[in-house]
């Protein structure tokens, strides 16, 4: 048995899609990373041991412009590269490589923390370092670090350092929360097991283990869909422990979970109700996918208004989109349903002070441990959005090593810099703004070959538009503007002459995308036969905001539809009843999904500079009041587009950065809950050139071919003395337009 010491700046410990992150986002601060996992593989949750989805803010699609940024952009993009069929083995080696492809992070596999120690009284903690166990290799392994972040889910670490934490619900009266109960409790939500079949093509008996439940004589055939041709994460609804202790009682939730899927997967097999003679089990989990234990106090709470009411905070570091969506203790036997869901209008913002803690110094917090009620960790616990919150943890722990800074000065000294940082690295900040002295661009003159100007959509003349029925469904039309719209025309197709109410509606913030607020209404008259139809509609939004046309259910009449992408910000919405109504906007009441990447068509009137070239430099790099992007004409018409900053005197340039569009509306998923026809997002620029104005005389300086990542950042190997520098689209990924989010110069690597 060997006894080692290892010395870092920064110690993560728990290797699912939070510690990942983490590690990851204090590595590229320049800190030296240790990475801990107590299993064979990474991805916690997400791995191959017990394969649940990777979702997050998207929420399947209810979100509007939504997908993660950053690290877990990052792996959702590879993954969909690579791993199209997601195979969770192949899952597990596109997160490996990316914490591999990090020289500053060393990682340690089977490695199990089992010691803390720490100094300090009870409300002024420091962690000196954690002890782990090694499997297989019989080592035991002492970490020291400056800066500690527990990434384990269940909270461990912070346990044994003595960090502040809670479990279970939270009174309704304590922080005014209309879905917690009247009285605290110790419930949680449970943890699930799931299994896989394959079809052998030939009769397969299955002869049920001792341990098979009949589950028959229980309320899980009654409550809960059982089908033969399910498969993983279609059962969710397999979750048992929520009324137990879920770390002390693992073991029996382990074995009961076994039991429910063996039960399960006896009783289609050998009940005769269902057609499975020639299915057979493939894999059936050993590793109970916990869902809840411990959070932590941090110097703010997240609240179920916080997520309700969008509340903005100063010190935001990421964003969420999943519903509040919790279970009953009861798991797989409670007779209510097996779950309940609760969606805001749009996108919720997350809090620095919710990531370290309130009375331990030098510990952060990622994942589903974060300070959080119980009814708001409802959302905060998915994994794309533990990912979010471990990103910035582990950036801000890289930057208070850097700076020599507390979290808590981090928080209220210096949160320009951590907010910066981030969207440096293109990570899920939503509405911050990009403000960096050192980037040159700045102060750069923008132009384009083109731009797009007209927000329009017309079928062209060999292109049969398909109908989309008014009949029994309200359909939206989400529009950006910027500086004005005059009106608005859409293509009908009527029956008979009918008259077609039409109104305009705000979203009610940047980081929605559905009717909030009613503007404006119309009645517009079309005879039987197909005719442009106008709404009267004219709406002013110098800095950029969007709106949506609401055209009401008819059934006199249908909307045009054409098969293909319109201008980006351009979205179409269909109304429909969210499984919780609540009277308050909620943004699952409207889905894009029946015409993603179709755009009815459309004319909008007025000059638009949503998506002008100087949206380059501009402080907003995802979409929020607008696209937030430069669009090219359609390259039929400009085949080879550039964008161009030009300065008025010689800048010393040293590295630029460029973030691409990869189209953040489309929903990836690691496992495959619904499949993406493309291996790269269309909207990727593919191939590019950058060229330098020096002396006069354009010099190449990058050419890259082949491209589908949304941030490349070229670091140059000498400066360059150049009054101008133009990005050059020679190929897309599909798409019929060039689109390119920010451009940002620097002196210096930076």
């Amino acid at each position: 048995m060997q006894r080692l010491s290892v010395d870092t700046d920064v110690t993560v410990v728990g290797g699912g899609l939070a510690g990942v992150a983490a590690a990851i986002g204090a590595a590229r601060t320049g800190a030296r990373v240790a990475l801990i996992n107590n299993r064979p593989v990474l991805g916690g949750n997400a791995s191959s041991e017990v394969r649940v989805w990777v979702c997050g803010a998207t929420a399947h699609g209810a979100q509007k412009y939504a997908r993660e940024t950053g690290v877990m952009g990052e792996l959702f993009r590879e993954n969909q590269y690579r791993n199209p069929e997601g195979n969770p083995f192949l899952w597990d080696q596109v997160v490996l490589d990316a914490v591999r492809a990090e020289p500053n992070i060393r990682l340690y596999l089977n490695t199990d923390v089992r010691e803390v120690e720490t100094d300090g009284s009870d409300d002024r903690r420091t962690v000196r370092a954690v002890t782990g166990w090694q499997m297989g290799s019989e080592r035991i392994i002492r970490f020291s670090a400056r800066m500690f972040v527990d990434a384990t889910g269940d909270g461990l670490v912070g346990a044994l350092a003595g960090a502040w934490h809670r479990t279970g619900r939270e009174a309704a009266h304590e922080y005014g929360e209309e879905w917690a109960p009247d009285q605290p409790d110790s419930e949680m939500l449970g943890s699930t097991m799931f299994f896989y079949t394959k079809d052998t093509g030939e009769p397969v008996r299955f002869v049920p283990p001792s341990i098979a439940k009949d589950v028959a004589a229980t309320s899980i055939v009654r409550r809960r869909p059982i089908r033969a041709n399910a498969n993983g994460c279609d059962y969710w609804w397999i979750e048992y422990g929520g009324d137990r202790d879920v770390v002390a009682d693992h073991e029996e939730i382990r074995d009961e979970l076994w039991a429910v899927i063996y039960g399960i997967w006896d009783h289609i097999k050998n009940s005769g109700e269902f057609d499975a003679d020639t299915l057979t089990l493939e894999w059936v989990g050993s590793m109970p996918g916990k869902r809840e234990y411990r959070r932590f106090v941090g110097d703010h709470v997240l609240t179920q208004q916080d997520v309700i009411e969008q509340r903005r905070f100063p010190d935001t570091i990421g964003f969420g989109g999943w519903s509040i969506d919790l279970h009953p203790a009861g798991g797989m036997y409670a007779e209510e349903d097996g779950s309940k869901h609760l969606y805001p209008a749009g996108l919720y913002h997350i809090p620095f002070r919710s990531l370290y803690s309130r009375n331990t110094g030098n510990l952060l917090f990622a994942g589903r441990d974060i300070s959080a009620t119980h009814v708001a960790f409802g959302t905060t616990r998915v994994m794309a959005t533990c990912a979010v919150t471990g990103e910035a943890a582990g950036v801000a722990a890289g930057l208070c090593v850097r700076d020599g800074l507390s979290p808590r000065q981090l928080a209220t000294d210096h949160i320009d810099l951590l907010q910066r940082t981030l969207l440096r690295n293109d990570a899920s900040l939503l509405g911050v703004e990009w403000h960096d002295p050192a980037d040159l661009a700045a102060s750069a003159h923008v132009t384009a070959s083109s731009e797009l100007r007209t927000l329009s959509v017309r079928p062209r003349p060999d292109e049969e538009p398909s109908r989309h029925s008014l009949d029994g469904q309200d359909v939206g039309l989400v529009l950006p503007v910027q500086p004005a719209i005059e009106s608005v025309e859409v293509l009908l197709e009527a029956s008979e002459a009918t008259g077609v109410r039409l109104e305009l509606w705000s979203t009610g913030g940047g980081e929605n995308h559905i009717p909030v607020e009613k503007l404006d209404e119309a009645v517009a008259r079309t005879e039987a036969g197909t005719h442009w139809v106008r709404a009267p509609f004219g709406h002013k939004a110098p800095d950029g905001e969007n709106v949506v046309l609401l055209l009401r259910r008819n059934p006199a009449a249908a909307l045009l539809v054409v098969d293909r992408p319109g201008p980006y910000g351009v979205l179409a919405l269909v109304s429909r009843t969210p499984r919780t109504v609540t009277g308050r906007p909620q943004s699952n009441a409207w889905s894009a999904e029946e015409l993603r990447r179709r755009c009815p068509a459309v004319v909008v009137h007025g000059d638009s500079s949503a998506l002008a070239a100087v949206q380059v430099t501009g402080p907003l790099q995802r979409p929020y009041h607008g696209p937030r992007m430069w669009s090219s004409q359609a390259l039929a018409i400009d085949p080879r587009p550039w964008v161009r900053l030009d300065w008025d005197e010689v800048q010393e340039i040293g590295s630029f950065d460029i973030i691409f569009n990869d189209d953040v509306d489309i929903d990836l998923i690691n496992l495959h809950h619904h499949r993406t026809p493309f291996p790269v997002m269309p909207e990727l620029v593919r191939d590019y050139r950058v060229e330098a104005l020096v002396d006069g005389a354009w010099q190449t300086v990058v050419t890259v071919e082949d491209n589908r990542e949304r941030r490349r950042s070229h670091v140059l190997g000498e400066r360059l003395r150049a009054t101008a520098l133009r990005l050059t689209v020679l190929a897309t990924n599909g798409s019929e337009w060039a689109t390119v989010v920010a451009l940002r110069v620097f002196a210096t690597e930076h």
